[in-house]
C-alpha cells in the first residue's frame, strides 16, 4: 500500500528550508562568485518561503499549492 502524501508536513519542510537558507554562512569567496552566491540564496529563499506560505490540497490525485501573492493590505 502506497504511503499517503502529508502535505502539511511537505509544506512545513520548505519553511524550514527558507529559514536555513536565510541563515546560510557565506563561503569564504570573494568577487563575482561572492555575488553569485549571494543571488542564489536569493532565489532559493524565496522559492522556498513561498512554498512554505502555500496551502496546499490534493484534488483528484493532482497535489494544488494555493500561493497568494496580493500585497497584504487592510
Amino acid at each position: 500500500m502506497a504511503e499517503e502524501l502529508d502535505i502539511e508536513g511537505m509544506i512545513q519542510r520548505f519553511r524550514e528550508r527558507a529559514q536555513a537558507v536565510k541563515h546560510r554562512t557565506l563561503p569564504p569567496v570573494g568577487g563575482p562568485e561572492r555575488q553569485q552566491f549571494i543571488d542564489q540564496a536569493q532565489r532559493d529563499f524565496q522559492d522556498y518561503a513561498m512554498i512554505g506560505d502555500a496551502v496546499g490540497a490534493l484534488e483528484d490525485g493532482v497535489l494544488v499549492l494555493r500561493i497568494d501573492l496580493r500585497p497584504p493590505g487592510p
